[in-house]
């Protein structure tokens, strides 16, 4: 063999043996780096674009509000307490009290229709009675005497006023000033103590025309007036 021969047989083996090693490393899988192991972070570009596309979740507090409720509103009663269960005081009334006013005026009320239901503000408190009287069943008293004269007297005074009763109307009252006397118990069978007045004088108009009646007797209880005797003491 010529010496031609034997370099282009050597070339030829060395082209195969490059061509070889090419192919082999060409055809060797790429080695995975973790991504723990990666210096600097995430080595692998397509596993940090995933990462940038979607956001990393966050851990977010949850408040519940309570639900709102509807309270019903609570209605408001107005409660009047009975004066008569309450103690006496010795305080003097006022015959200028509106309060007593306007118990006059619910006792011409009365008078000018007929109906003495009307003047029950202005008559004694039957459980202050209670309080006051020293007697046997005073419930009864108070219904059969006192009252049943209360309404026999509103009558007599309606049916005096003339065809023009109903246009009664309150004009003034008229309370004897320094008649009042303070009554202490064991007087008028009595157990409790009240101020007590004669001849109050109660005017009035019917039809333009003025008149006037007296009240036999009033007294006090927790300083106001109250009749007990409209026309006479029976």
């Amino acid at each position: 063999m010529c010496i031609v021969d034997k370099v282009l047989r050597r070339f030829s083996l060395v082209i195969l043996f490059i061509a070889a090693v090419i192919t082999g490393v060409a055809l060797s899988p790429t080695p995975k780096i973790p991504v723990s192991s990666a210096p600097g972070g995430n080595a692998n570009p397509a596993n940090s674009s995933a990462r940038s596309s979607t956001p990393s979740p966050r851990l977010t507090r949850v408040t519940t509000a309570a639900p709102a409720t509807t309270t019903a509103p609570v209605a408001t009663t107005t409660t009047t307490v009975d004066p008569g269960t309450l103690p006496q005081t010795d305080v003097m009334p006022s015959s200028t009290d509106p309060a007593f006013i306007a118990k006059m005026t619910d006792l011409i009320k009365a008078v000018a229709t007929g109906n003495p239901a009307l003047a029950y503000p202005a008559f004694f408190p039957l459980s202050a009675y209670l309080q006051v009287k020293a007697i046997p069943n005073p419930a009864a008293d108070y219904q059969n005497r006192l009252i049943n004269y209360y309404n026999q007297d509103i009558a007599t005074l309606h049916s005096s006023l003339g065809p023009s009763v109903a246009s009664t109307t309150f004009v003034s009252v008229d309370v004897p000033p320094g008649q009042a006397e303070w009554i202490v118990p064991g007087v008028e069978y009595n157990k409790g103590s009240y101020w007590r007045v004669y001849g109050t004088v109660v005017h009035y108009s019917v039809a333009g025309v003025p008149g006037q009646f007296t009240i036999a007797s009033m007294i006090s209880w927790r300083g106001e007036w109250y009749i007990v005797h409209l026309l006479s003491i029976r």
